[in-house]
């Protein structure tokens, strides 16, 4: 027994492997196969059998209509153009008070600050030798006087000449010279005003010593104001003189004022003509040198009030407004004639047009849109829901 297993085993290895089809795997086959031939059927059952009506309507409502602006209607009005500048009040007068002649000061009598009257007497010199020479210029007077007189007698008895008479003469004219000098310079002892005004600055103290030709203070007219502007070349001939002005000065105040001159040569470096409009300062309350806002009417034109927040850029970078005009949109290159708080008026748009005021970023010249009247807040709300959607 033992002799015959081992030749059952070789036997057995000697015989060849065989193998069987497993049935699952059949079956999964043949479902692969019928989930290929379905799709094959449901992809050309379009080509078979045509799309229903109601189909296709529903995917014709699925496209995307005309974008959904908001309109508001404007008419153009007759505005007031005005010509706006910013300026500086100047004084209607401002001088240096000099010293006519030299001496000491012996009283002064008003103090720096002060208003003075035309001629008030501001401060005295020392008026001794003043008046020491014109005594000496008096005397000298008489006595050429007195030389003239007895020429002219002798002349008429016949033995004086006329060279003598001549002589005299021209020696009295020489006194009464030198008289009218010492008067006048006893007179320059007397610093007055030289017209009426604020004394600005004042550097006289009693005792001192001035020479002659000194400035010894500044005096400034402010009654009325001269307020300077300068004017663009472009506006030259929309400003002239005669006209009114509003005046708004940086401390709150606003007056009144007249053009009183306008330049007729410009300025090399910025290419403006110097303008001058009169302000009334009777009170003296405005002081000069400061700073003030001008308001110019210039004249009147027909133009749209409109918000900033329409204008918009057109393809070559213009600024205008977009219209909307038989549903289709409308740019229109617009200029700017007057800026206010809330708004601006602008030239260049149809007497009468509806101007988009929500949704013209969206749109483009040319483009159909679907225009509704601008009514609430919630109507621009519902636009932009719609344009975001």
């Amino acid at each position: 027994m033992n002799d015959a297993a081992p030749e059952s085993r070789q036997d057995d290895a000697r015989r060849p492997l065989e193998f069987s089809d497993d049935k699952g795997a059949k079956r999964s086959t043949w479902v692969a196969a019928a989930i290929l031939l379905a799709m094959v059927l449901w992809m050309g059952s379009g080509f078979v059998f045509p799309a229903s009506e109601e189909a296709s309507k529903s995917a014709e409502q699925n496209e995307p209509g005309p974008v959904s602006v908001a309109v508001a209607r404007s008419k153009a009005e007759p505005v007031t153009l005005f010509f706006r500048a910013e300026g500086q009040a100047q004084p209607d007068r401002d001088t240096s008070i000099r010293a006519e002649t030299s001496g000491d000061v012996e009283e002064v009598l008003v103090r720096k600050g002060d208003d003075v009257k035309a001629g008030e007497l501001i401060a005295r010199l020392s008026t001794r030798r003043a008046k020491a020479d014109l005594r000496g210029a008096e005397e000298e007077r008489a006595r050429a006087q007195r030389e003239f007189d007895n020429a002219s007698e002798l002349l008429e008895r016949g033995v004086a000449t006329k060279d003598r008479v001549a002589q005299a003469r021209a020696a009295l004219a020489a006194a009464e010279s030198q008289v009218t000098a010492a008067a006048e310079a006893l007179e320059d002892t007397r610093i007055t005003a030289p017209f009426a005004g604020r004394l600005e600055t004042l550097t006289l103290d009693e005792g001192e010593f001035v020479q002659a030709g000194s400035d010894v203070g500044r005096i400034v007219d402010n009654r009325p104001l001269t307020v300077e502007i300068q004017v663009p070349q472009q506006v030259l001939g929309r400003i002239r003189n005669g006209q009114t002005a509003t005046v708004t000065f940086i401390t709150g105040e606003t007056r009144e004022g007249i053009v009183t001159f306008v330049g007729t040569s410009a300025a090399s470096e910025t290419r403006t003509f110097l303008a001058e409009i009169e302000v009334s300062n009777e009170d003296g309350l405005i002081p000069a040198g400061i700073s003030a806002n001008i308001r110019i009417p210039t004249g009147e034109e027909t133009a749209h009030f409109i918000s900033p927040s329409s204008v918009s850029l057109g393809a070559e970078g213009e600024t205008g407004v977009k219209t909307v005009r038989d549903g289709q949109v409308v740019f229109h290159e617009i200029e700017v004639v007057r800026a206010e708080v809330d708004g601006i008026w602008v030239t260049g748009l149809p007497e009468e047009v509806d101007i988009i005021t929500v949704g013209q970023g969206f749109v483009r010249a040319g483009e159909t849109v679907n225009a509704r009247p601008e009514k609430t807040d919630e109507t621009a709300e519902e636009l932009a829901e719609e344009q975001v959607e």
